[in-house]
C-alpha cells in the first residue's frame, strides 16, 4: 500500500540514544552546581529576613489583645497588662496601640464610626492617664466629629452650585413648565462630587495620621 507519509528518521537510533542517556544519567557536576546555587540563594534569603525577637512576639500579642477588644469590647487592658512584667508591657502596649489606631478611620458609615469610637476609647484606657496622649485623643475625636459636618456642608454647597449653573443654562421658557431642577442630572455631578470627597478625605486623613504618629511615639517612649 502506498503511504502518504515518509520519513528517513530511524526510530531505532532514537530509542538507542534515549537508552544510553537514561543509562548514563545526568552529569553529576551539573547537579552539584545547581544545588550550590539553591543553597546560596537560601542563605542569602535567610540573611535578608528580619530576625524575630521576643519584642516582636510581644507586639503581636498586643495586636491580638486589641483586636479582641474591638470585636467583643470585653477585654480589660489593665488586667491584661498586669499579667506581664514591666519590661514586657511596653512592647505589648505598642502592639495594642498600633491595632487600635488602625481602626480609627474617617466615619464613612455607622459601623466605621462605632468601631472608631471603640478604638479611641481603647487608646484612652491604654494611656493610663497620660495627659499628652489624652489631649491628642481629644483632637482625634474632634476631627472625626467635624468630618461628618464638613462633608455634609461641602456636598450641599456643591449641589447648590451645580443647580445654579443648570438654571443659568436653561432656555428662557415658562418657569412653571421647567419644574424642579435636579442637581444629580448635571453631567459633571458624579465627577465633581468624587473630586470634592477626595480632597476632603485627604485633608482629614493627613490631620489624623499626624496625631496617630504622635500617639505611637509617646507609647514607644513608655516601652
Amino acid at each position: 500500500m502506498y503511504s502518504l507519509y515518509k520519513s528517513d528518521v530511524s526510530y531505532d537510533k532514537i530509542f538507542a540514544t534515549q537508552f544510553e542517556y537514561n543509562k548514563k544519567g545526568p552529569d553529576m557536576a551539573e547537579i552539584k552546581s545547581t544545588m550550590e546555587m539553591v543553597m546560596e540563594r537560601a542563605a542569602r534569603m535567610a540573611e535578608a529576613a528580619p530576625e524575630v525577637t521576643a519584642s516582636d512576639d510581644l507586639i503581636k500579642t498586643g495586636m491580638k489583645r486589641a483586636a479582641d477588644y474591638i470585636n467583643s469590647g470585653d477585654t480589660d487592658f489593665v488586667t491584661t497588662l498586669d499579667s506581664y512584667t514591666q519590661a514586657e508591657r511596653g512592647p505589648i502596649k505598642q502592639g495594642m496601640a498600633q491595632t487600635l489606631l488602625r481602626n480609627i478611620v474617617l466615619p464613612r458609615d455607622v459601623d466605621l464610626q462605632s468601631t472608631g469610637q471603640t478604638a479611641l476609647q481603647g487608646i484612652l484606657t491604654l494611656s493610663q492617664d497620660n495627659s499628652e496622649i489624652q489631649t491628642i485623643c481629644q483632637e482625634l475625636g474632634q476631627i472625626l466629629d467635624q468630618y461628618g459636618q464638613h462633608k455634609d456642608q461641602s456636598t450641599q454647597q456643591l449641589e447648590e452650585a451645580l443647580k445654579a449653573q443648570m438654571q443659568q443654562q436653561q432656555m428662557p421658557t415658562d418657569s412653571e413648565s421647567q419644574g424642579e431642577i435636579n442637581h444629580a442630572m448635571h453631567p459633571q455631578y458624579n465627577e465633581e462630587l468624587a473630586k470634592m470627597l477626595t480632597t476632603l478625605n485627604n485633608q482629614y486623613n493627613e490631620a489624623m495620621n499626624q496625631r496617630k504618629e504622635m500617639i505611637l511615639r509617646l507609647f514607644s517612649k513608655q516601652a
